[in-house]
């Protein structure tokens, strides 16, 4: 397994721009799909976005389409999530996720390392 300690979050107002990353331990980076996913109070944790381990395919929620971006660096361990547009709805907790493996994943259970989370708050 890998470890995964995601940063970035914080308080910020609609309309609004964050960049969370998300850094990985080990030097196995680059055969790991990575995800994001997100629980807001009160509800399920739900699919955000994916990126293989090239980073050249990406997938995406439709609520966050057109506004989230996925992006990784093999060469620094790092996923990030750059959100824009941002609006109240998107507050949650922010989870990165990754799995060895090829392909994407919209899917909880295809993922077996999770990050510890980090909270973004988007006031209205």
């Amino acid at each position: 397994q890998v470890q995964l300690v995601e940063s970035g979050g914080g308080l910020v107002q609609a309309g609004g721009s964050l960049r969370l990353s998300c850094a990985a331990s080990g030097r196995t980076f680059s055969s790991y799909r990575m995800g994001w996913f997100r629980q807001a109070p009160g509800k399920e944790r739900e699919f955000v976005a994916s990126i293989s381990r090239s980073g050249g395919g990406t997938y995406y929620a439709d609520s966050v389409k057109g506004r989230f971006t996925i992006s990784r660096d093999n060469a620094k361990n790092t996923v990030y999530l750059q959100m824009n547009s941002l609006k109240p709805e998107d507050t949650a907790v922010y989870y990165c996720a990754a799995e060895s493996g090829r392909g994407l994943s919209t899917l909880i259970g295809d993922f077996g390392s999770w990050g510890q989370g980090t909270q973004v708050t988007v006031s209205s």
